[in-house]
């Protein structure tokens, strides 16, 4: 069996698509059972919040567990299997424990080092648990992930990387504001997780009055009570942009939400003489390419910000995340390389044992003399004698197939002493696939 994730998030994604993809909480269970009804799917796990859909599993072929997985993410989205494929990122054996190792650190997610993945790969673990559909390769796999996850926040400043953007953009802001944010009247459209840490940032700065739109406005209601701000549909933003001073934008829209018609009007319904400020937190970008230029708006961007020595922090706390990431991928493929040559071992150790059962039946046959006792004490000594010539070599080559290459020293032993080896079917499998992501 080897690794293989697929997902969709919305670094490949429209809102539309991943909408369509979501499994809901009460259907993820049925959906394990049909993914592991598939004739290359050993086991699996599902992910599934607002940002990303993927599924991690154990395959025994790298095309036929592809080609398994995306027709039950079809058949479940009602997207063809064709059309889907546009939209999925691929990675399988290495590069998928990289994957989910980077996924619980926070690094792939859209608020760099936000901690809410974790639970939520927890919580997907959880069911796959209580459903059994996860085996020895992914228990190892999502519980060396949460560990992973634990460590890059305990050790690093990850958590703070992207609260670094949000601050960044406002001490921007402040510059073309006269330096002081306090009772400044602000917009939040947006309430994700970058939604939702601007809101918080927004709200520590002393901004005020503070309100929130989003696409669905139960869930721009429920952060806005619990910040003390003021929620309003998404149909009456203009009207909003009018009214305030600064705007953070961070939806999760492939399209732009800021465009030049909705700009041009907002502006020309202000009475401040100072300018709006735009800070686009959004990736792709929330203001349209050609709006930047509009008089009395001011624009901040992701890119802008990257050049900023004040979004360096972040910078720094990825690359140390990253190095985490990377010894760690190097142990699980080290754990790994020695759980395959596990059965190997166990079969040369039932050879062994198979040879002293032929050979006790042969001295029986030989000597009938022989009372229980005897029989036994020699039985006994021949297995000792066996253990220990074979103790030595197979912790050694434990050892040995823990290391990079190590897989060599399975075959070695299999074709030293014909060991017949059940083997997971490998003909189509591929050293590493790392698609988009």
């Amino acid at each position: 069996m080897n690794l293989l994730s697929i997902g969709a998030s919305y670094r490949t994604a429209d809102v539309a698509v991943l909408e369509r993809l979501t499994i809901p909480e009460p259907d993820v269970a049925g959906l394990l059972q049909r993914l592991l009804a598939q004739p290359y799917v050993g086991e699996a796990v599902v992910v599934s919040t607002c940002n990303r859909v993927e599924i991690y599993a154990a395959v025994s072929g790298f095309h036929g567990g592809l080609g398994d997985i995306c027709n039950v993410l079809s058949d479940h989205s009602g997207i063809p299997a064709a059309d889907l494929a546009a939209h999925l990122y691929v990675h399988y054996g290495e590069a998928a424990v990289r994957h989910s190792f980077r996924v619980s650190s926070g690094l792939d997610s859209m608020v760099v080092g936000e901690a809410q993945i974790l639970g939520q790969l927890r919580d997907a673990y959880h069911v796959a648990t209580e459903v059994d559909s996860a085996g020895r390769l992914l228990h190892e796999l999502m519980q060396q992930t949460l560990r992973v996850g634990k460590r890059a926040h305990a050790e690093t400043g990850i958590d703070k990387a992207g609260q670094s953007v949000v601050t960044a953009a406002l001490d921007v802001a402040a510059d073309h504001l006269g330096g002081d944010l306090t009772g400044r009247p602000a917009l939040v459209i947006g309430a994700g997780a970058m939604g939702s840490l601007s809101v918080a940032t927004l709200t520590r700065t002393g901004v005020g009055p503070l309100r929130i739109t989003n696409r669905s406005l139960e869930r721009a209601d429920r952060l806005a009570e619990a910040y003390g701000a003021t929620a309003f549909p998404i149909d009456e933003l203009v009207q909003a942009l009018g009214e305030v001073d600064i705007v953070v934008s961070a939806t999760a829209s492939t399209e732009p939400v800021l465009t030049r018609e909705r700009l041009t009007a907002a502006l020309a319904a202000r009475t401040s003489t100072d300018p709006l400020v735009v800070l686009d937190l959004a990736v792709p970008r929330d203001v349209a390419p050609g709006a930047a230029d509009l008089p009395g708006l001011v624009v901040v961007d992701i890119d802008s910000l990257a050049t900023s020595r004040r979004a360096l922090p972040a910078a720094a706390e990825t690359a140390a995340v990253e190095q985490i990431v990377a010894g760690e991928v190097d142990n699980f493929l080290g754990w790994l390389r020695g759980a395959e040559i596990a059965p190997t071992v166990a079969a040369l150790r039932t050879r062994a044992d198979e040879v002293v059962s032929a050979e006790m039946r042969k001295l029986i046959s030989r000597r009938p003399e022989f009372t229980e006792e005897q029989r036994g004490d020699v039985s006994r000594t021949l297995h000792r004698v066996v253990q220990q010539l074979l103790h030595s070599p197979t912790v050694r080559v434990r050892q040995l197939a823990a290391e990079p290459g190590g897989d060599q020293y399975a075959a070695l032993l299999r074709e030293l002493f014909d060991l017949d080896v059940p083997l997971a079917t490998q003909a189509d499998a591929v050293p590493e696939i790392g698609g988009k992501a």
